[in-house]
């Protein structure tokens, strides 16, 4: 058995590994070993919650007999760790959510190229950067959530219709700088386009029930509750409502349902986003951050993480998430995910200037 160093976030502590960042402080403590070397090492730097990435690397460093040293944050610190520590971080792979943010680490400079077939075979082409500077591990859809007491299935059919005035009092959103919505509206503005995607903007705003608000689990909260008639979240929220010990959550589990949008016969099929990781620019540990992306996209780890976390495979035959298999298949956008980074900064100024606060 090798020896295993386990990276533990003190968010508390305003000092950091190379000191002057502020936001994360490391410690690497040793568990016992009988081991004398271990194959080599990785430093992860993971937006992605401890409980919901460690299992999984905790495998990984087992089969591979590799030092697998984790640490965690959120995506936006993180990020601003990498570009602040340079050349001298010692990070081998930056795993977050969503294509945008992995965007920006592209554009940052942190992430760097790799060629892997086996990534290629694995992961669809518009599910990982067209550069080999990121992957995409898992999917979530952003789909539309209705109280199907106040709302009929059957006045429901795309995004773009949610600007009709039928809908008027009736929507509950996050805020414009979510970077969900963001990438939502990205997508739109690939679609679309930018008049279009302007004047939808527009219709959703003046359809809100309130100002925006709270997060994805408290806008299926509000519809449960009738705060609104319907809303936009991510799928893995709520099948996590569906699992979750709390009575409460899973009566809004079983009183709220998804609609998958924009499924007719040549349209382009509901958004996704994915998670995703990168091999960062100072790795000094290449071939194990390689393996390790490869790992993360074979069978075994595809199945874990849709039962762990409520997310779709990128793989094809894996199994869906159990929470989710009850509303059935959906066909998805196919856009590449770059262009949701690439599309962001534009995204975000047409939220800006059509009032989605």
């Amino acid at each position: 058995m090798s020896v295993k160093l386990r990276g533990v976030v003190n968010k508390t502590s305003g000092q950091s590994l190379l000191g002057g960042i502020g936001f994360i402080a490391l410690a690497f403590p040793l568990l016992v070993s009988t081991s004398l070397q271990a194959k080599g090492e990785l430093n992860i730097y993971s937006a992605r919650k401890e409980s919901l990435i460690a299992p999984v690397l905790d495998t990984f460093a087992e089969e591979n007999d590799v030092v697998v040293n984790l640490i965690t944050g959120s995506a936006d610190a993180l990020l601003s760790r990498l570009r602040a520590e340079g050349d001298a971080s010692p990070a081998d792979i930056f795993i977050t959510v969503d294509a945008g943010r992995l965007h920006r680490a592209k554009s940052a400079g942190v992430l760097q190229s790799i060629q892997s077939d086996v990534l290629d075979a694995n992961i669809p082409s518009n599910l990982r950067d067209v550069d080999g500077q990121w992957f995409g591990l898992s999917q979530r859809a952003r789909v539309i959530f209705y109280n199907p007491k106040k709302v009929s299935e059957s006045d429901l059919s795309t995004y773009e219709d949610l600007s009709h005035s039928k809908w008027k009092g009736r929507i509950c959103v996050r805020s414009s700088g979510n970077i969900y919505n963001q990438s939502l509206v990205a997508s739109m503005l690939e679609a679309d386009g930018r008049e279009k995607t302007q004047a939808w903007i527009k219709g959703v705003v003046s359809n809100l029930a309130r100002p925006p608000f709270g997060g994805d689990v408290d806008l299926l909260k509000a519809v449960s509750a009738g705060v609104c008639d319907l809303t936009l979240a991510n799928t893995y929220y709520f099948g996590r409502l569906g699992q979750s010990a709390n009575a409460d959550d899973r009566k809004v589990y079983s009183s709220v349902k998804p609609f998958w949008p924009n499924q007719a016969k040549g349209d382009r099929g509901t958004h996704v986003n994915v998670s995703g990781a990168g091999v960062t620019a100072s790795a000094t540990n290449i071939e194990n951050a390689k393996l390790l992306i490869e790992f993360l996209t074979n069978h075994a780890s595809q199945e874990w993480y849709a039962h762990v976390n409520n997310e779709y495979p990128v793989v094809e035959g894996a199994s869906a998430p159990e929470m989710l298999e009850p509303f059935g298949e959906f066909r998805a956008d196919t856009i590449s995910l770059s262009q949701l980074g690439v599309n962001n900064r534009e995204a975000v100024e047409l939220m800006d200037i059509g009032g989605w606060k």
